[in-house]
């Protein structure tokens, strides 16, 4: 009975925090999110989910890996955050969207990855503006707002790339899809994740900033 009361408590609080903030089904990195074995989008990429991850300044290049799969066209949300921490100050991660009939990149950027016969990018520089700041208080915490995306995409298969130009290591946030829609298994997992964040159980140690050959 306890046990029932708590779980209630915990979730009016959930629904109360959902109501003032962007409320995001959150998900923990608890693997490396690679190219063999990227993070799957199972459901709709309309609903909001922040995948809290991180790049590791050990490995060379660390490029996290999303994937998706679109059943007919439709805009698609895609945005990176950074948790506001002095050792994070230049830490701006790039993402970049993938899939058939995108655009080529242009041939400045640099891509820590390659692209398969007909596929293009959209390559979004965490650098290439300055960052404002927000408090998320379902997380309980402030981040830098790193660049964004809102475009229409066909059916198909795509794929979002993480990394930093410079191999910087830090934890991120990042988030696909607008729409707040919490199934009963995304309610309970929020109630398991969310405590952990406002924890700061996500965060990791600070790294070198740069790695060193």
């Amino acid at each position: 009975m306890q046990r029932s009361i708590q779980l209630c408590r915990s979730f009016v609080l959930l629904v109360c925090l959902g109501a003032t903030a962007a409320a995001h089904v959150p998900h923990l990195e608890c693997r490396d999110f690679s190219e063999e074995a990227p993070y799957l989008v199972r459901k709709t990429t309309e609903q909001s989910i922040a995948i809290y991850a991180w790049l590791d300044a050990r490995v060379r290049p660390d490029v996290d890996v999303f994937r998706f799969t679109l059943d007919e066209a439709k805009p698609v949300y895609v945005e990176s955050l950074v948790p506001v921490r002095e050792d994070y100050a230049d830490f701006h991660p790039t993402f970049a969207v993938v899939g058939a009939g995108l655009p080529q990149p242009d041939a400045t950027q640099s891509l820590p990855f390659a692209l398969a016969e007909g596929e293009g990018a959209w390559v979004f520089d965490g650098q290439a503006e300055g960052r404002s700041e927000f408090f998320e208080p379902f997380g309980n915490k402030t981040y830098w707002q790193g660049p964004s995306v809102e475009k229409t995409l066909e059916a198909g298969t795509y794929r979002v790339y993480v990394w930093h130009p410079e191999d910087r290591g830090g934890d991120y946030v990042l988030v696909i899809g607008k729409a707040e829609i919490f199934e009963a298994d995304d309610i309970l997992r929020a109630l398991i994740v969310t405590p952990l964040i406002r924890l700061g159980r996500e965060l990791h140690p600070p790294q070198v900033a740069v790695r060193e050959e």
